[in-house]
């Protein structure tokens, strides 16, 4: 007995420590969930008085959709000199579950288009011929993907439901913007772990922006970029100005593309006035479009998956709206889905569905556009100043700057 009390002890001891090194190992990245009180708040876009079109959600977030929720884990450790395995770290992971934790086992429509093809998302082949989302969207860095699409698979079978052929069977959709300038992007520092955190803190509410999760290394028309969100409600209006229905679209963004001479702010060309140090300075690609930008879109309006396609394609309207042209160098992957339909995803009887008309559609796109436009914005005004790899810095979005030469332009609220 004494024996078998010193190995249980033993026992208890391993997986004491293990749990405390796996806490210890998330802890380092991880931010306090999205809606607590410990998260320092930080002033969006309208608190700055910056103008936009359309009429926001109480959050302005991609939460204001019922059932969407967001998680985040963030990675920061490290300075100086790189050194590729050991760091500086600026990286992590974001995850948008459509159903919550329900998500595995209620698909949703979804549809996803690619303004230009240098970047990647995952499972998006499936999308396009079944029509659904099967499970959360998840955004890392470039070099990532493949150890984070391994843990949805992996976070599916320990939280989800075989399909009806008996078979575990998973194709996530995992998507990817490059952190490389700020980030050890070679080192691997994104692990199984961080995936699992993102997806079992999502929660509904406030979401985290600037330079968290996915977004911690990103850089956006030269200034910092990283996670933004916004939303809209509207009214589709039918035959004798009747109100067929109020619905939201929200949208998260994690940017990473553009030059500082083409962003556009309220109409503004403010890059080309604001005055501060560019990244990439005296590099072969100082002046041009590096990056990616990966947008989420989700709406409550009843969709199917080809409207949800012609939906994905309107963000690139709203990116255009802050100036990008969509360059070379930069993967613009967007995905839409709608969480109208529930149980649409049955394959034991007929679906009935129901389904917004297309010549009642144009609230969707049109809000759609906005929320992209200010998610963006957003994104930049949360992202502080932050020094990563070999001591490159990237620069805050200056806010008085910004407030000073729309403010000239008769542009500030």
């Amino acid at each position: 007995m004494l024996r078998l009390s010193r190995i249980c002890a033993a026992l208890l001891a391993v997986c004491v420590i293990a749990a405390l090194s796996l806490q210890a190992q998330n802890n380092a990245g991880k931010p306090a969930a999205n809606n607590s009180s410990s998260v320092k708040s930080k002033p969006r876009a309208r608190d700055l008085g910056i103008p936009f079109d359309g009429t926001p959600g109480p959050l302005n977030a991609i939460t204001d959709v019922a059932g969407v929720t967001v998680g985040h884990t963030t990675l920061i450790s490290g300075e100086g000199k790189l050194q590729v395995g050991k760091g500086p770290v600026r990286t992590g992971v974001t995850a948008v579950l459509p159903r919550g934790k329900d998500s595995m086992n209620n698909p949703v429509f979804a549809g996803w288009w690619s303004l230009n093809g240098n970047g990647e998302m995952t499972g998006t082949t499936w999308v396009e011929e079944s029509g659904f989302l099967e499970g959360p969207v998840l955004i890392t860095n470039t070099h990532s993907v493949g150890v984070v699409r391994d843990a949805v698979i992996e976070w599916r079978i320990a939280h989800g439901a075989a399909d009806a052929s008996g078979y575990w069977w998973s194709l996530p959709v995992v998507a990817e913007t490059w952190d490389g300038w700020l980030n050890d992007t070679n080192g691997f520092h994104v692990k199984k772990e961080h995936a699992f955190h993102a997806l079992d803190t999502a929660t509904s509410g406030p979401v985290t922006e600037g330079s968290v999760g996915g977004g911690t290394g990103m850089i956006c028309n030269s200034f910092k970029g990283g996670i933004g969100t916004s939303s809209r409600r509207f009214q589709v209006i039918g035959p004798a100005k009747s109100i067929v229905g109020e619905y939201t679209v929200g949208v998260l963004v994690q940017c990473n593309y553009g030059t500082k001479d083409n962003l556009r702010i309220a109409g503004i060309p403010v890059g080309r006035e604001i005055e501060a140090p560019m990244p990439y300075s005296q590099t072969r690609f100082e002046n041009q479009d590096r990056g990616s930008i990966i947008v989420v879109v989700a709406t409550d309006a009843p969709l199917i998956s080809t409207q949800l396609k012609r939906l994905a394609r309107r963000v690139a309207l709203g990116l255009g709206r802050d100036g990008s042209i969509s360059g070379n160098g930069s993967g613009d992957i967007f995905i839409a889905f709608s969480t109208a339909n529930s149980g649409a995803g049955a394959d034991n009887h007929i679906v009935d569905l129901k389904m917004l008309p297309n010549d009642l559609i144009e609230p969707v796109f049109e809000s759609t556009v906005f929320a992209t436009e200010e998610a963006v914005v957003n994104a930049m005004i949360a992202a502080d100043t932050m020094v990563g790899a070999d001591d490159h810095k990237v620069i805050g979005l200056p806010h008085d700057q910004l407030q000073a030469i729309l403010k000239k332009y008769n542009r500030l609220q």
